[in-house]
């Protein structure tokens, strides 16, 4: 018998050892973005003790709303395997008619936002039945949204609804309205898109098409919804953004392009397969808040340094993810 036991003992232990690499590497992997925020926090309670209040959230993560936003709206495209480079002009075209029509003719302003994601919408259709590829689409969209929103607005100025003020200068107790907003965005979306059966549907299209499509299911419904949820909530990020800045300008919202698809990328999302993470993109869009300006002021770092710290960044994530990948084979 203890023969036996003996050869069947190390025969199990190679097995099982290799499994449990795997699964503490995935768990790692899901870990990343918020231990990459987790470090940023560090690193700004070190250089300044006393930013880390209720107070110090609430300037540090003044503009973290409208990023988390944009950052979600670019994850459902990517979670179709696309791409959206539109989304930053696109936020400074919602803003420009939030601060004119939206103020001073609400329900033109109202109908102009339904229409834009509607051309969302289209985008995706035409995407879809031409097999275009969405970046060259987007960009071209992109001077689009820019060109219409200088015709709204020519110069920066305007001015943000009352009711919106109101909303984005709402201080609950104990709890800095940044993270609030943050956590329910995350929340939502997590249930919408990853707990729901046709949110595995929509990740599906990214995923695994042809399966999808044996199923039964229309890709090009499936595509429609994914880019009119990233209207959706471009809309939303748009005019989070003049809530808090209060007027607009035509580029207020260019640099978003970018931080949007880093935010993504940076929250564990990835450019095939329709692999993403709501609440690792929100942790991300939180990160990159953080360490664009806050982060930098404490470090007596001059503000133009801001995009390379936002790449440094981006990139040790990336380099630790391609190491733990490695791990999980």
């Amino acid at each position: 018998m203890r023969p036996e036991m003996t050869a069947i003992a190390p025969g199990t232990t190679s097995r099982s050892s290799p499994r449990g690499g795997a699964a503490r590497a995935r768990m790692l992997r899901g870990l990343l973005p918020a231990l990459s925020l987790a470090l940023v926090l560090i690193a700004i309670a070190w250089l300044n003790p006393r930013a880390i209040s209720y107070f110090g959230f609430n300037l540090m993560l003044n503009l973290a709303i409208p990023i988390a936003l944009a950052t979600i709206a670019q994850m459902f495209v990517i979670a179709g395997n696309e791409l959206d480079l539109s989304i930053g002009t696109f936020v400074g075209f919602v803003g420009c008619v939030t601060a004119t029509w939206l103020r001073d003719a609400p329900l033109i302003g109202i109908v102009v936002l339904l229409g834009s994601i509607a051309v969302y919408a289209l985008l995706g259709a035409l995407i879809h039945l031409r097999n275009l590829p969405s970046i060259v689409v987007t960009l071209g969209m992109s001077f689009v949204w820019q060109g219409l929103a200088i015709l709204v607005l020519p110069k920066p100025g305007g001015k943000a609804p009352d009711w919106l003020l109101s909303i984005m200068s709402f201080k609950p107790p104990y709890l800095p309205f940044p993270i609030l907003a943050a956590l329910i965005i995350a929340a939502i979306v997590h249930f919408g898109l990853m707990r729901t059966s046709y949110g595995v549907i929509l990740r599906g299209s990214g995923g695994n098409a042809a399966a999808l499509r044996r199923a039964g299911w229309s890709l090009l419904r499936t595509k429609i919804v994914l880019f009119a949820l990233t209207g959706l909530f471009g809309v939303l990020s748009g005019m989070a953004l003049i809530g808090i800045t209060t007027s607009a300008d035509a580029n207020i919202g260019n640099g978003y392009t970018l931080l949007s698809i880093a935010g993504v990328i940076l929250g564990g999302g990835e450019f095939v397969g329709g692999r993403v993470s709501p609440i690792g993109a929100v942790l991300g869009a939180l990160t990159l808040a953080l360490a664009a300006s806050p982060l930098l002021t404490f470090m007596h770092i001059p503000p133009d340094w801001q995009v390379a710290a936002n790449g440094a960044i981006l990139i040790i994530v990336l380099a630790a993810r391609v190491l733990i990948s490695r791990r999980e084979r």
